[in-house]
């Protein structure tokens, strides 16, 4: 059945599932939810969590400007897992599109922020979610940085399971999980923190014969990678990507054996690490130039080797996630 046979107010109601759905699947942040609401009852919608100090609130024509003082008659419904409420900043009862957009508006809510914590035990991650968007008004963000007890420089880390931290600039990080971490920054830097740690993130693996590679990678320790990882996102796989993806094919010991060749200082520093004697580790090596069709055993091989890895895993680390994990 098309929209436009419907009833009007239903096929708005729809629309607006349609829309929050939308939102979840492009990782969108708190202030893209209570937008997205706005904009579709047509009136300010605020997110309000009076326990934590929280108030995040749009307007459908994106405008600023001062917030009027809470009416008690406004439509609203309670955000589950929290202790806030969305809220339409007019009167109810709600017709048919305002009580969607509530509903699902409140549920996106909700999804946003499970997704969302802070590195320590009991963070807040609504306050996780405002210091980490670009969209948030500059105010918003510092005060939810204060809730969080940031107090100096901080960085932002994309975790492996879909949700976020933030930490101190000399604090450990999340213990035992796959993640990408962004640069220490200050306060109002924090989403360009997280955009780096996001790729960042793209750059890390399991750690496994299959997989291997470091579980954390940080922003500000591989540099200029980012620009190749963002750029290569526009273009097929290049060739010598599809090369290590053929070579990886003989077996589970080419991997390894060029990561450990990548990333330590000597060959006999990867014969160490591979618990190999130096004359095996020569055989793999040359079996290994062969199906790749380069050298790496001398500085431009390696250089182009390390490269080719760091490529491999941001293609193969975007689709894993691309729908569901540390993605903004």
């Amino acid at each position: 059945m098309r929209l436009a046979a419907l009833d009007p107010e239903m096929a708005a109601a729809l629309r607006a599932v349609g829309h929050f759905d939308a939102l979840l699947t492009a990782r969108a942040g708190l202030a893209d939810v209570v937008r997205g609401a706005a904009e579709l009852v047509g009136c300010p919608v605020r997110f309000v969590d009076t326990g934590r100090g929280l108030v995040v609130r749009a307007r459908p024509d994106g405008a600023g400007g001062a917030a009027p003082d809470p009416d008690p008659a406004w439509a609203r419904t309670g955000v589950e897992g929290t202790g806030g409420e969305l809220v339409l900043e007019r009167p109810g009862p709600a017709g048919t599109r305002d009580a969607v957009v509530l509903e699902r508006g409140a549920a996106a809510v909700a999804t946003v922020l499970d997704r969302t914590r802070r590195g320590r035990p009991g963070a807040d991650p609504a306050s996780v979610e405002v210091v980490l968007d670009a969209a948030a008004a500059p105010a918003d963000r510092l005060a939810a940085a204060r809730r969080l007890g940031l107090t100096g420089p901080a960085r932002a880390v994309a975790l492996a399971d879909g949700r976020w931290a933030v930490t101190g600039a000399g604090e450990p990080l999340p213990g035992g999980i796959r993640c990408g971490t962004g640069p220490a920054v200050p306060v109002h830097e924090l989403p360009g923190s997280a955009d780096l740690a996001a790729l960042a993130l793209r750059l890390t693996a399991e750690g496994t014969p299959e997989d291997p590679g470091p579980r954390v990678v940080h922003a500000d320790g591989v540099g200029t990678v980012l620009l190749l990882v963002r750029a290569a996102d526009d273009a097929p796989p290049p060739p010598d990507v599809r090369a290590l993806d053929a070579a990886a094919a003989a077996g589970p010991w080419v991997l390894t054996t060029l990561d450990a060749v990548a990333t330590t200082a000597s060959q006999r520093d990867a014969a160490k690490a591979l618990h190999l004697h130096h004359s095996t580790l020569q055989d793999r090596l040359q079996h290994a130039e062969q199906l790749l069709g380069w050298a790496v055993r001398d500085p431009a091989g390696r250089l182009r080797l390390q490269l080719a890895l760091h490529l491999r895993r941001a293609a193969r680390s975007r689709r894993v996630f691309r729908s569901g994990t540390a993605q903004r």
